[in-house]
């Protein structure tokens, strides 16, 4: 039997991978989307655009349902509180998300350019929605969401929708939306040619500049936040009961890891020089490294803002000592157990499926293909 304290650790290392596989995975279909109305110049074009995400976009999007799955196994409490206190947020996500495929069904069922327009902007909307509110999450985050919970250990949201929407939760999600276009951008390059790719390539430097801007403002910002700071009663090895402990809020908290394990800067760094590598490497016209690089920015970006918050998952501004954290919100050590034998077995078939799907697919795409195959793609 593996120790309880090592599977909370292990889990929580588990649902890190799972967003960051959701956002190199489904990211790059995200950005391309994002870019739909804005960049093809003609319908030509943006059936391209399309197609060169089409095969793949359905299946990218089951780490996020993988994802969300971990967190309610995993992080059962969590889960109730996010899912409560986020309820409208995500209720916007879940609506964007059902016009992704209703938008690749329906729109080249007929030729007309305001019905294909119409659809075009549903793939915008269910393509740039999510990853803003995601990000706008992550800033609420890194400031304590507003809950409590109660003697039957009941999380209670005290906020509003309205509250999440603050300034740094709203560079946050600005960051997550230009970091996916930047991801999408590179890939576009990676997969078309002519004016479609040289006008990809110019967003992708773009938005890679921008995103390392953004990222290392929004990093000086939440180093002046209060952060959060266990005292006493936590212990790793114990059953879930996050009252159990006490939690100080503490001007600067959120940077003692990095004061502790210097070598975690390594983590921010990534963000940095994967978005200006990618931005340069795409300027030199090596699509492949840039798509590496992207991806490692968006690694290091996301588990940047876990690593500042460890042990913490979800911190609470208004009942300090409710603030979830990962060795306080999770489930049973058998829960845990049986699902790390199966994610062990389920995985690799997952990731080898994906790659053998991508080498299948992979090539150019360009309107010369389309026009030739107009029955047969979206």
């Amino acid at each position: 039997m593996i120790d309880y304290e090592i599977l909370k650790l292990v889990w929580w290392l588990f649902i890190g991978v799972l967003l960051i596989g959701f956002a190199i995975m489904d990211g790059h279909d995200m950005g391309v989307g994002s870019l739909l109305p804005f960049l093809g110049r003609d319908d030509n074009e943006r059936r391209v655009m399309i197609n060169s995400v089409a095969p793949h976009w359905d299946g990218n999007q089951v780490w996020l349902i993988t994802g969300g799955g971990a967190m309610f196994a995993a992080w059962p409490m969590m889960y109730a509180a996010a899912f409560s206190g986020f309820y409208w947020a995500m209720l916007i996500v879940l609506a964007a998300l059902i016009f992704r495929p209703v938008a690749f069904d329906f729109r080249s069922k007929v030729a007309a350019t305001r019905w294909r327009s119409t659809w075009d902007w549903a793939l915008f909307f269910g393509s740039a929605v999510p990853p803003i509110i995601f990000g706008v999450a992550f800033g609420n985050l890194l400031q304590g969401v507003p809950f409590e919970i109660d003697a039957t250990l009941r999380p209670v949201y005290t906020g509003s929708f309205f509250g999440l929407l603050n300034p740094f939760g709203l560079l946050c999600g600005v960051l997550s939306l230009v970091m996916i276009v930047f991801h999408g951008a590179n890939y576009l390059v990676l997969r078309t040619e002519g004016d479609l790719q040289a006008r990809a390539k110019n967003v992708a430097f773009l938005t890679g500049i921008l995103s390392a801007v953004l990222f290392i403002l929004g990093g000086v910002w939440a180093a002046t936040l209060d952060g959060y700071a266990v005292t006493g009663g936590l212990d790793p090895a114990g059953p879930a009961n996050p009252l159990a402990k006490t939690v100080a809020i503490v001007e600067g908290a959120w940077m003692q890891n990095y004061a502790d394990y210097p070598v975690l800067w390594l983590v921010p760094a990534l963000g940095v020089l994967g978005t200006l590598a990618g931005a340069f490497m795409i300027r030199a016209g090596r699509a492949v490294a840039a798509i590496v690089a992207s991806s490692v920015a968006l690694l290091g970006i996301i588990l940047t803002p876990l690593v500042v918050m460890f042990p913490f998952v979800m911190p609470s501004s208004t009942m300090p000592n409710a603030g979830l954290t990962l060795w306080d919100c999770t489930s049973s050590h058998l829960t845990l157990e049986v699902m790390f034998f199966v994610t062990l077995l389920f995985l690799p078939c997952v990731l080898f499926y994906t790659s053998w799907a991508y080498k299948v697919m992979s090539g150019k795409l360009n309107a010369s293909y389309i026009e030739k195959n107009t029955h047969s793609l979206y």
